[in-house]
């Protein structure tokens, strides 16, 4: 018990902790607004708020965000040309995202005039789809290699089996892990993405949005738990 304490207070100490947390808070309380909006209106309200006011502090929580593809791109460009190209594509569509999504933040609290809200909207939304879909292709990418390397450690086990060469199988697999969550969180959230780019009965409707805000949530609480 006083192990998860700490984990949940080492969670919560990111960034990106409190971020899946609040997130949490949005796409369910979004559901619930969606469930219960026919039959009793004034929950329903609340919970419209409630969805609001977490959408709106995760903006304003996010603030600066749109710096950490520098540093992402400085600290780790890819380790082959292909997946250096998809790191700075994938990073600069992130960044747009992020950097555009204060200004939709300003005009929707009121600070900036409220009809350029939609305009940022867009562009945010443009940027952040663009940039999962390049992440997407460079965890596919990664994924099989991952694949062909524990081939390759397992075909040479019968000949000199280590602990060392398990170790590396293990470390495989559980990287395998991350990016299938990084995957999930990335195909959640451009779902999300093209709900804003180009309204559609699938993408816009209630459950798409709520389902893929959760899944893209908690697979990010999955992949920033302490290990």
């Amino acid at each position: 018990m006083n192990d998860t304490v700490d984990k949940l207070v080492i969670f919560l100490a990111k960034r990106d902790g409190i971020d899946k947390l609040v997130k949490t808070f949005q796409y369910v309380s979004k559901l619930a607004n969606w469930r219960v909006e026919a039959t009793h209106p004034d929950i329903s309200k609340r919970f419209k708020n409630w969805e609001v006011a977490a959408g709106l502090s995760r903006k304003a929580f996010r603030t600066g965000r749109f710096l950490t593809g520098f540093n992402t791109l400085r600290r780790n460009p890819g380790s082959t040309p292909t997946l250096r190209l998809l790191a700075v594509l994938s990073n600069s569509g992130e960044m747009v995202y992020f950097f555009f999504d204060h200004f939709l933040w300003l005009s929707r609290i009121g600070t900036l005039d409220a009809k350029l809200a939609k305009k940022m909207s867009f562009i945010s939304a443009f940027g952040e789809s663009l940039g999962y879909v390049f992440f997407i292709i460079a965890d596919f990418i990664m994924l099989k290699e991952g694949f062909k390397a524990e081939r390759k450690l397992k075909s040479s086990e019968g000949k000199e089996k280590s602990e060392e060469t398990e170790k590396e199988i293990q470390k495989i697999k559980g990287d395998r892990i991350m990016r299938l969550m990084a995957v999930a969180a990335n195909v959640a959230d451009l779902i999300i993405g093209l709900a804003e780019i180009e309204p559609n009965p699938f993408c816009n409707h209630t459950l798409s949005l709520g389902i893929s805000g959760l899944v893209s949530a908690w697979a990010g609480w999955y992949r920033n738990w302490p290990t």
